[in-house]
């Protein structure tokens, strides 16, 4: 246990390389066995180790919501487990330390990896800690927090603005780099106390998303969600970069290339292919017959229930339907608080599944901001609505139960963790239509 998750063990390359070949057959195995339950899905070799998470989730499109959030908290220990070993493995064969974040990259991971593995022992360089770390002076902090935030909101800004690009490299990459970089600075002159080092990266991603706010390049609801995996990344890049300093402080070069690399990783992702189409479903059961239901599905008026409390925050919510025509080729307009959902009729079969497609679309949300515009790149097309579907099944009673589907695209990365979000706003646009034309079809 100590080999894997402490930071001032020692490895050699054999230990580096059973444990790196050992893990990586059994993390393959278990994840793959879970896919095949969850999804009956095959998931090669071949699946596992393409370069880019981004490429690999058209494959994973059919995932369950669970399955993901499972296989995350499943791969943190092996994340730090092969970032730490790397780390040390580094040092013990007189590499230098930031090689351990080449981790992260595609394709460049496995060269190092091979490289640590026969690279011969150099002799272990002795930790700068003495009895008593003392407390930084606030000129010190404010070193540190300029060193990590002032390149973090560039790289943020080169990324968003100029690549237009919402990729790894800026959600999970930037936030790991800064509390690598806050770490290294504030404990590069002498050591200081872990907990001011942690309390130190955490303001650091703190004061870059309040500078993202204030330069106008994002919202706050946005902030607010990134900000919920930035500030653990940025604490776990606080005890590699408080480590590097500590047993390397000459090294401070190495740091600037790895902020320097960042943008060209960017680039990279940022040619990955289109995100895949998902669906969303959710249903509602009706206390009367689908003829009465149809007509409600088909066109209502504006829906007086108050919104909840996220989308008065700014995220858009449904108003109203109207439609202009009837069957295959007439255009419905389902009114959101943003504007309208232009969706051409290409199923019309009455009273039991109604099909449109989506041919424009409003911003998704309306961004809280000191100032009275802010349109990041992400309202133009990160969130896409391809189509949608309503299905009235007859049951029992002279009941209905009534089915809504989207299929939408997203274009942030991670995947995973923002289709989270995602799928719960749509599941809540979907309830509000759904509730309303229940309660106006059992009115009569």
């Amino acid at each position: 246990m100590r080999l894997w998750f402490a930071i001032d063990e020692p490895v050699g390359r054999r230990a580096y390389l059973l444990t790196g070949v050992g893990l990586m057959i059994l993390k393959y195995a278990l994840d793959a066995g879970a896919v095949w339950l969850a999804t009956r899905q095959v998931w090669t070799p071949l699946d596992y180790f393409v370069p880019s998470m981004v490429l690999r989730e058209p494959k994973l499109k059919v995932f369950p919501w669970w399955l993901a959030v499972a296989m995350v908290v499943w791969s943190l220990p092996f994340l730090w487990i092969g970032v730490s070993m790397t780390l040390r493995r580094a040092l013990d064969a007189g590499r230098s330390p930031w090689l351990a974040l080449a981790f992260f990259v595609p394709i460049v991971n496995y060269v190092v990896m091979a490289l640590l593995a026969v690279s011969p022992s150099a002799g272990r360089r002795p930790a700068r800690m003495p009895a008593n770390a003392c407390p930084a002076s606030l000129a010190t902090v404010a070193r540190a927090l300029l060193a990590a935030v002032v390149p973090g909101v560039a790289l943020v800004a080169i990324a968003t603005l100029v690549l237009r690009s919402y990729v790894v490299a800026v959600f999970l990459g930037v936030p790991f780099v800064m509390g690598v970089v806050c770490a290294f600075v504030l404990n590069r002159e002498e050591p200081r106390e872990l907990s001011d080092t942690l309390r130190t990266a955490a303001l650091s991603v703190t004061a870059g998303s309040i500078a993202l706010l204030l330069f106008g390049m994002e919202g706050l609801i946005c902030v607010v969600m990134a900000l919920a995996p930035a500030i653990p990344l940025a604490l776990a890049g606080a005890l590699v970069g408080r480590f590097i300093a500590l047993r390397a402080p000459d090294t401070a070069l190495h740091a600037v290339v790895v902020v320097l690399a960042l943008p060209g990783l960017a680039a990279v992702e940022s040619v990955a292919p289109a995100a895949p189409v998902r669906e969303v479903v959710s249903v509602v059961e009706v206390n009367a017959p689908p003829e009465t239901v149809w007509r409600h599905v088909v066109t209502f008026g504006e829906i007086p229930e108050p919104p909840a409390w996220f989308f008065r925050a700014g995220i858009a919510y449904p108003v109203r339907a109207v439609i202009d025509g009837e069957g295959v080729g007439a255009l419905r307009r389902c009114e959101f608080s943003t504007g309208a959902f232009v969706e051409p009729i290409t199923v019309w079969d009455a009273p039991r599944r109604l099909s449109f497609d989506v041919t424009a679309q409003p911003d998704a949300m309306r961004e809280l901001s000191p100032y009275r515009s802010v349109r990041p790149p992400h309202l133009d097309g990160a969130f896409r609505a391809r189509r949608g579907e309503f299905r009235l099944v007859a049951l029992p009673g002279g009941r209905t139960r009534l089915e809504g589907s989207t299929w939408y695209a997203l274009g942030l990365a991670p995947g995973g963790y923002w289709r989270l979000w995602a799928d719960l706003l749509v599941h809540a646009i979907h309830d509000r239509v759904l509730v309303h034309v229940k309660r106006l079809a059992e009115a009569g």
